[in-house]
This record gives C-alpha cells, structure tokens and sequence, in this order.
C-alpha cells in the first residue's frame, strides 16, 4: 500500500487565511455544540482553568505587584531550578520576550544581524517587529522545509550578534535536530562571537525524544524562552531564563514593552499549575502520537510528517479537498460532537491539503481507532 501513496513533503504555515476554512461565527457555533475535541488539551471552559489553580498551595496562588512576588516569583524560582539557569523573568508574551533577548545580545556585540530558520515565528508571525523596533536584521538560513543543518550555517560568512534555535520546529511537524548536530549548531555559533539563543516555546516537548533533563538541553544556550499556554495549558504567557545580567536588563526592556502589568499572577498561576499537572505527562503524550501516526500509516491518501513524530506534534497530509474537509469536519461536529478542524491547508504535493495534530489531555481520552475514523471522514466520499 505504501508504494501507492504519495510522499508529501513538510509544508510551511502559510499567513493567509485558507480557501473554504469555516468561519468564524461557523466554527464558535459548532465549538459550543461539541463535548469533546481531536487535539491538545480540548474545550476548557474558563470555568475548567480555575478548577486547575485549586491545585496550587495558598502561598503558590498569590499576588504580586508589577511582577515581583506572589505566583509570579514562585513559578520563576521554579523553572529556573528546572532548567539550570541562573536567572528567569515571567513576561505576558513570548513575543515580547524573544525580541527583548536578541535586542540584549545585539547590543552587547556591537552587531545587528540575527540567523534563524526560514520559519522563525519571529520572521513569519510578528510583522517583522525585530526590525521596526528594535533595528535588528534577519538572516534566514537553511531550507525552510527542512532541519537546520551545520553545512547551512557554514554557508553564513556574516558576523553575527546571535544565533535563534527553535525547539521543535512547529512549522515543519514539530521535528528535532539529532543531539550531535544540535551542539555542533551552537558551538558554530560561539566560536563565531554570537551568542544562542532557544525558542524553547514547545521545549516541555523536548524530553522524550532526547532522553535528557530539560536542564541540559537548557544549558546548551545563553538564553531560553519558554511558553505557558502552549503545551503546558496556561492561559498567556512566557519566561526568559539566563545569566543574572541578561535577566535584569530584560526586566528593564519588558517594562520598555509595556510589560510590567500591575498583577502578573493570574497568568503565572496558570503557567505552575500546567507545567506540574502535564509536564510528567509529556512521555503519555508523545506515545499516544506516535500510535496514532501508526494507525493512519495505513490509511490510504494519508501521510504522517514526520513519520514516527518526535514530539507529541504531527502534521497530517491528506489526499483530499478543502471542501471535503470542511464537510467532513461540520459532521464531526454536529453528529457526533466532536471537534477536529476548522479547515485546511494547501501541502507541497498537488492533490493534498494538511492539517495540524498536537496531542494533549483531549486527545488521550480518544483511541487511536476513533482517531483514525475522524480523519476518514476528511477524505473525499
């Protein structure tokens, strides 16, 4: 069966809006109706997310004021110890603290280039902000449909002011650099001057596939963002670790961005009560993916990428048609209150469209037979 298929290959995120998505009003209306959903950690309620902060000791849920103590200092004492890292400041939004990092680190060199993957989420999703505020330019490297490699770096004959790692790469299917290449990539870079630098938004998800401690794929890097809301179910929110000095300088740049909110700890609070109730299941998850990208392995006119997955992310390549996305996706729905997509997108193989699975706690509670059976109902009739 498997020589009948086609092979699609990884494929970017695309910005716009995609063909014969359901709108807006269309897909809350259908949202409402369903009790149960494919991916992540499902439909919580508002309701469901303070359920979670009861987890939390009366000196773990506590105010600060303008970031200092309370949930906020707790949860920054916290994954600091975590990951190894000196220093940690909780900022509202990973936007913000990944351009804070490199502006620091620019500054310090003296240099205003910064490398990245094609599909940096600071190059494709924030409307070039590191270069409109922070005069920082961008040097995209490699194949944006591939890994990272040491020979595409090799290839960058510019000085550097840092270098931007993302782990996993969620744009390509959420895969990792084998551990050889990931050092050999950031001693590259520190014997070129540049510091390094990891989105680590999805670094919770890393574990499993490296089999080593957070801390020291953490201590491989000068600066780490890591996010809340992703993996781990906050609500909003990130937190950028590294040398004291670094992390005092950021916290003058996060009150530059707006950043330093009178109260921090309803986001922080969300953040520790995710990252003790889904971090120990990070290993559940990848495995439940993993059987999943099996059962639909033998699906025809589907395709896994990366196939095994390395993360509990998946892309799902599917030899199909908008519409009958769409149409498979409202039956789900409607019939048997299920929530999967809202629509599709185009993949490099002409014939097929691709939709993204993150598994989570909602995905867990679904066997791999009803998953297999949700994602027939997306190929044509």
């Amino acid at each position: 069966m498997a020589s009948k298929r086609a092979k699609p290959g990884v494929s970017i995120v695309a910005q716009e809006t995609p063909p014969e998505a359901l709108s807006d009003a269309e897909r809350r209306a259908l949202r409402a109706g369903c009790d149960r959903a494919l991916f992540g950690h499902g439909l919580r309620s508002p309701a469901d997310m303070l359920a979670e902060l009861a987890t939390l000791g009366p000196d773990e849920l506590a105010t600060d004021m303008y970031g200092d103590g309370g949930s906020v200092a707790v949860l920054e004492d916290e994954v600091r110890a975590l990951l190894g890292k000196p220093a940690a400041a909780f900022m509202p939004s990973g936007t913000m603290i990944q351009q804070i990092a490199l502006r620091i680190h620019a500054d310090r060199r003296n240099r205003r280039v910064v490398a990245f993957h094609p599909t940096c989420h600071l190059e494709i999703h924030e409307d070039k902000a590191y270069q409109r505020l922070h005069g920082l330019i961008g040097r995209p490297v490699g194949d944006g449909r591939s890994l990272l490699t040491l020979a595409d770096l090799e290839a960058v004959r510019e000085p550097l002011a840092a270098l931007l790692i993302e782990l996993p790469q969620r744009e390509i299917g959420g895969r990792l650099p084998a551990w050889e290449d990931l050092v050999a990539q950031v001693a590259w870079a520190r014997d070129r001057g540049a510091a390094v630098h990891l989105d680590g938004a999805r670094l919770w998800e890393c574990g499993p596939f490296y089999g080593r401690p957070l801390s020291e794929i953490a201590g491989l890097f000068d600066t780490v963002y890591v996010s809340f809301y992703k993996g781990l179910g906050g609500t909003a929110g990130g937190m950028l670790l590294g040398d004291e000095d670094i992390v005092a300088e950021a916290r003058d740049w996060r009150h530059r961005h707006g950043g330093t909110l009178f109260n921090l700890w309803p986001y922080a609070a969300a953040g520790l009560a995710g990252l003790r109730l889904r971090l120990p299941r990070m290993g559940a998850y990848v495995e439940h993916a993993r059987a999943i990208a099996d059962a639909l392995s033998r699906i025809e006119g589907v395709e896994v990428v990366p196939d095994p997955p390395q993360t509990p992310m998946m892309q799902i390549h599917l030899r199909t048609t908008p519409a009958a996305v769409i149409a498979g996706a409202r039956r789900l729905a409607s019939e048997e209150r299920l929530w999967t997509f809202g629509g599709s997108r185009p993949a490099d193989t002409s014939g097929y469209r691709w939709v993204e699975l993150y598994v989570g706690d909602a995905t867990l509670a679904i066997t791999t037979q009803e998953v297999s059976g949700a994602i027939r109902a997306l190929l044509p009739a």
